[in-house]
């Protein structure tokens, strides 16, 4: 077991799992780490307790101090010179004819790399622009292209659900999702209803997709025929979750029959 911290950078929403290098830190205490050489300023989010090491992408970065008053300054001064810097991206970039579509920015707290975060359909040549920024600002300059799930990420939004949305809230990474799990949790495949604001598919889909797999596990599909206590018929509904399903047996009628039932209700 290692004990770590977990971090978020609010302007970015990235979460980092640092150690806390014998500093005592709780959350809401705003603290100071490195990433890439580079510092990094992030609020705690979760305290300082024990995590399995095949849980962490090791050596974890470790925290090097508790943010000072002047870190804080400093961070809403490079947030201020980040706003700048995209409005001059956005600007010399279609002076560029480039067909990008900047979102964000970020500066790092020790002003050693300012990053844009841009979406484009195509592949885009953009030294001449990273030249521009870089002589303009006196800094590494870093392009990231981002899809659009990170765009949702970044910019958040309310969900079908009614709540913030969960790759803007707490999610870290985004997992597979497949139409698969739409069609194991027996929803209608409407784009409207199980795609999410980014147009992709719902990455709530996935939180209980193996749940369903399990309940329907002994359960017939709809549409088969198949053998019952009470002669064959055909598979017209299941209940996945009272773990019964619904027979036509012709002259019998609907019969209704429970997993591991021998002789079902009518």
């Amino acid at each position: 077991m290692i004990d770590v911290v977990v971090v978020i950078v609010e302007q970015t929403k990235n979460i980092y799992y640092l150690s806390p290098n014998s500093i005592n830190v709780k959350v809401g205490d705003y603290v100071v780490f490195e990433v890439d050489n580079s510092s990094i300023l992030g609020r705690v989010c979760k305290g300082g307790y024990a995590e399995k090491s095949d849980n962490l992408v090791l050596p974890l970065s470790k925290v090097l101090r508790i943010a000072t008053s002047d870190d804080l300054k400093k961070e809403e001064s490079n947030r201020s010179i980040a706003e700048r810097a995209l409005k001059d991206a956005k600007k010399l970039s279609s002076e560029l004819n480039l067909n990008m579509n900047f979102i964000d920015s970020y500066f790092y707290l020790d002003n050693s790399q300012l990053i844009f975060f841009f979406l484009s359909e195509t592949r885009v040549d953009f030294r001449d622009l990273v030249k521009k920024l870089a002589q303009k600002y006196k800094t590494r300059i870093e392009l990231r292209q981002i899809g659009v799930r990170d765009k949702a990420k970044k910019v958040g939004g309310l969900g079908p659900c009614g709540l913030f949305l969960c790759c803007n809230s707490f999610l870290t990474d985004f997992n597979s999702v497949s139409i698969n799990m739409a069609k194991n949790q027996m929803l209608a495949l409407n784009p409207s209803k199980i795609n999410g604001i980014c147009g992709r598919l719902l990455c709530c889909l996935g939180y209980e997709n193996d749940t369903y797999s399990d309940l329907k596990k002994g359960l017939p599909k709809v549409g088969l025929v198949t053998d019952t206590p009470q002669g064959m018929g055909k598979v017209v509904s299941v209940d996945i979750f009272k773990r019964t399903y619904s027979v036509d047996l012709k002259e019998k009628g609907i019969i209704t029959f429970s997993v591991g039932d021998n002789n079902g209700d009518a």
